[in-house]
Protein backbone atom coordinates (compact mmCIF):
# COMPACT_ATOMS: atom_id res chain seq x y z
CA UNK A 1 0.00 0.00 0.00
CA UNK A 2 1.59 3.29 -0.63
CA UNK A 3 1.58 6.23 1.94
CA UNK A 4 1.33 8.66 -1.02
CA UNK A 5 -2.29 8.82 -2.00
CA UNK A 6 -3.60 10.16 -4.78
CA UNK A 7 -5.91 12.23 -2.53
CA UNK A 8 -2.84 13.88 -0.87
CA UNK A 9 -1.05 14.26 -4.36
CA UNK A 10 -4.16 16.32 -5.33
CA UNK A 11 -3.22 18.66 -2.61
CA UNK A 12 0.22 19.79 -2.97
CA UNK A 13 0.08 23.36 -4.34
CA UNK A 14 -3.00 24.11 -1.49
CA UNK A 15 -2.21 27.13 0.09
CA UNK A 16 -3.51 28.75 3.62
CA UNK A 17 -3.24 32.38 4.39
CA UNK A 18 -3.58 34.10 8.28
CA UNK A 19 -3.41 37.76 9.26
CA UNK A 20 -3.08 38.17 13.06
CA UNK A 21 -5.98 40.43 14.75
CA UNK A 22 -3.43 42.22 16.67
CA UNK A 23 0.06 43.60 16.79
CA UNK A 24 2.72 41.27 17.80
CA UNK A 25 2.98 43.52 21.19
CA UNK A 26 6.30 44.08 23.63
CA UNK A 27 5.09 41.85 25.97
CA UNK A 28 4.93 38.82 23.75
CA UNK A 29 8.28 39.63 22.36
CA UNK A 30 9.71 39.57 26.13
CA UNK A 31 7.69 36.70 27.20
CA UNK A 32 9.03 34.64 24.31
CA UNK A 33 12.62 35.98 24.62
CA UNK A 34 12.31 34.25 28.62
CA UNK A 35 10.97 31.54 27.31
CA UNK A 36 13.70 30.41 25.32
CA UNK A 37 15.95 31.79 27.71
CA UNK A 38 18.05 34.57 25.16
CA UNK A 39 18.81 37.58 27.53
CA UNK A 40 20.21 39.89 24.76
CA UNK A 41 18.31 43.01 25.84
CA UNK A 42 17.67 44.70 22.39
CA UNK A 43 14.60 41.83 23.18
CA UNK A 44 13.31 43.47 26.17
CA UNK A 45 14.84 46.95 27.11
CA UNK A 46 13.59 50.26 24.04
CA UNK A 47 17.49 51.96 25.18
CA UNK A 48 19.51 48.79 24.21
CA UNK A 49 17.52 48.72 20.91
CA UNK A 50 18.07 52.30 19.98
CA UNK A 51 21.61 51.50 21.24
CA UNK A 52 21.89 48.49 18.41
CA UNK A 53 20.14 50.91 15.38
CA UNK A 54 16.45 49.91 16.18
CA UNK A 55 13.38 52.45 16.88
CA UNK A 56 12.07 49.86 19.41
CA UNK A 57 12.45 46.27 20.60
CA UNK A 58 12.47 43.31 18.36
CA UNK A 59 11.70 40.12 18.90
CA UNK A 60 14.30 37.34 18.47
CA UNK A 61 14.42 35.14 15.21
CA UNK A 62 12.48 32.67 15.32
CA UNK A 63 10.05 34.11 17.31
CA UNK A 64 7.75 34.52 14.21
CA UNK A 65 7.59 31.50 12.84
CA UNK A 66 7.83 29.04 16.43
CA UNK A 67 5.22 30.95 18.16
CA UNK A 68 1.65 31.15 16.13
CA UNK A 69 1.03 34.33 16.85
CA UNK A 70 -0.36 34.80 13.78
CA UNK A 71 -3.23 32.22 14.69
CA UNK A 72 -7.19 33.28 16.47
CA UNK A 73 -8.76 30.14 16.67
CA UNK A 74 -9.14 27.07 19.03
CA UNK A 75 -6.41 24.22 19.63
CA UNK A 76 -7.26 21.28 17.08
CA UNK A 77 -7.02 17.77 18.94
CA UNK A 78 -3.12 17.75 19.62
CA UNK A 79 -3.50 21.01 21.19
CA UNK A 80 -2.47 23.12 18.38
CA UNK A 81 -3.41 26.68 17.16
CA UNK A 82 -0.87 26.99 14.16
CA UNK A 83 -1.74 25.79 10.69
CA UNK A 84 -1.61 22.00 10.73
CA UNK A 85 -2.58 20.09 7.31
CA UNK A 86 -4.53 17.24 9.12
CA UNK A 87 -2.94 14.92 6.54
CA UNK A 88 -3.67 11.56 8.76
CA UNK A 89 -1.88 8.35 7.55
CA UNK A 90 -3.53 5.31 9.08
CA UNK A 91 -0.66 2.86 10.69
CA UNK A 92 2.05 5.90 10.37
CA UNK A 93 3.86 7.70 13.05
CA UNK A 94 4.46 11.33 12.53
CA UNK A 95 7.96 12.71 12.89
CA UNK A 96 9.35 16.69 12.77
CA UNK A 97 11.84 15.95 10.17
CA UNK A 98 13.61 19.64 10.81
CA UNK A 99 13.32 23.75 9.48
CA UNK A 100 15.50 25.21 7.43
CA UNK A 101 14.89 29.23 8.08
CA UNK A 102 15.35 32.41 6.16
CA UNK A 103 14.97 35.78 8.20
CA UNK A 104 13.90 39.12 7.25
CA UNK A 105 13.95 42.16 9.27
CA UNK A 106 13.68 41.49 13.04
CA UNK A 107 9.93 41.97 13.92
CA UNK A 108 8.63 45.01 15.79
CA UNK A 109 6.18 45.34 18.26
CA UNK A 110 4.15 47.01 15.89
CA UNK A 111 3.98 44.32 13.49
CA UNK A 112 0.65 42.86 12.66
CA UNK A 113 1.52 38.88 11.25
CA UNK A 114 0.47 38.04 7.70
CA UNK A 115 1.53 34.43 7.07
CA UNK A 116 0.62 31.88 4.19
CA UNK A 117 1.72 28.42 4.24
CA UNK A 118 1.84 26.01 0.96
CA UNK A 119 2.22 22.34 1.00
CA UNK A 120 5.14 22.01 -1.56
CA UNK A 121 6.01 18.51 -1.84
CA UNK A 122 5.12 14.73 -0.73
CA UNK A 123 7.71 11.96 -1.39
CA UNK A 124 7.26 8.69 -0.65
CA UNK A 125 10.84 6.60 0.07
CA UNK A 126 11.87 3.22 1.51
CA UNK A 127 13.52 3.53 4.90
CA UNK A 128 17.03 1.58 5.54
CA UNK A 129 14.92 -0.76 7.80
CA UNK A 130 12.42 -1.18 5.13
CA UNK A 131 9.52 0.42 6.36
CA UNK A 132 7.77 2.96 3.57
CA UNK A 133 7.90 6.64 4.83
CA UNK A 134 6.13 9.48 3.56
CA UNK A 135 8.43 12.87 3.49
CA UNK A 136 6.08 16.32 3.63
CA UNK A 137 7.41 19.53 2.52
CA UNK A 138 5.50 22.94 3.31
CA UNK A 139 6.76 26.59 3.45
CA UNK A 140 5.49 29.12 5.53
CA UNK A 141 6.07 32.95 4.77
CA UNK A 142 5.68 35.70 7.03
CA UNK A 143 5.16 39.01 6.04
CA UNK A 144 3.80 41.85 8.04
CA UNK A 145 0.44 43.81 6.43
CA UNK A 146 2.37 45.92 4.96
CA UNK A 147 4.45 43.52 3.04
CA UNK A 148 7.84 43.80 5.12
CA UNK A 149 9.39 40.17 4.70
CA UNK A 150 10.06 38.57 8.88
CA UNK A 151 10.90 34.85 7.65
CA UNK A 152 10.23 31.76 5.60
CA UNK A 153 10.44 28.35 7.56
CA UNK A 154 10.26 25.39 4.95
CA UNK A 155 9.50 22.34 7.41
CA UNK A 156 9.95 18.42 6.73
CA UNK A 157 7.70 16.23 8.52
CA UNK A 158 7.95 12.51 7.73
CA UNK A 159 5.52 9.70 8.40
CA UNK A 160 7.23 6.44 9.03
CA UNK A 161 4.74 3.13 8.29
CA UNK A 162 4.74 1.30 12.15
CA UNK A 163 5.51 -2.16 10.42
CA UNK A 164 8.39 -2.98 8.87
CA UNK A 165 7.42 -4.76 5.26
CA UNK A 166 7.03 -8.75 5.32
Amino acid sequence: MSLLTDELRARIGEQATYTAPEPLGRAAIRYFAVAIGDTNPVYTDAGAAADAGFADVVAPPTFVVETNAYADRQPDAMGSIGHRWDIEIPGTREIRGGHTYEFGRPAQPEDVLHVTWRLDDAVEKTGRDGRAMLIVTSSQTVATTTGDHLATNVETTIYQALDAPR
